[in-house]
């Protein structure tokens, strides 16, 4: 064996730490996918409702939760935007906001019949996919929140 060779046994033990489970390619995707939808909640719905925009104001009116539900509403799209850029809640956020999400349809297609009711559905696959590929943060944050208790 010459000395620039490497036992299979080390390449593998590295290869497990460096990529558990999954390839370099596919966690940078998730994670610039993770970047891009907490933008998204962030940036184009929540700040119109925080902002109080005529168009959310008008869809939130005609639910019947008037501005108190779209300043709600938009805190939490604010709230899980941000926490699916934060490595120990991303799970979470995704799980919450994929529940939110399906509150939206329903809210969509049963009060306020706009245009875009199958964009919630749209966006629960990749909050789904999200929530399912960084599992182990949720279990993580479990284990850290028992601790504390």
């Amino acid at each position: 064996m010459s000395e620039t060779s490497v036992p299979a046994s080390r390449v593998a033990s590295a290869a497990s730490v460096n990529a558990p489970g999954r390839s370099r390619g596919a966690r940078v995707s998730l994670t610039a996918l993770q970047i891009v939808l907490g933008l998204f909640y962030a940036v184009a719905s929540a700040l119109p409702k925080l902002i109080a925009h005529p168009s959310a104001a008008e869809a939130f009116d005609k639910l019947g939760w008037g501005h108190t539900g779209m300043y709600i509403i938009g805190a939490l799209e604010l709230a899980g935007g941000v926490a699916l850029l934060i490595p120990l809640l991303d799970s979470v956020a995704a799980m919450a906001l994929g529940a939110l999400m399906v509150g939206a349809f329903i809210a969509n297609i049963t009060a306020i019949h706009g245009p875009y009711s199958a964009t919630p559905l749209i966006l629960v696959l990749p909050l789904a996919l999200i929530a399912w590929a960084r599992r182990s943060h949720t279990t993580e944050l479990l284990r850290l929140v028992r601790r504390r208790a």
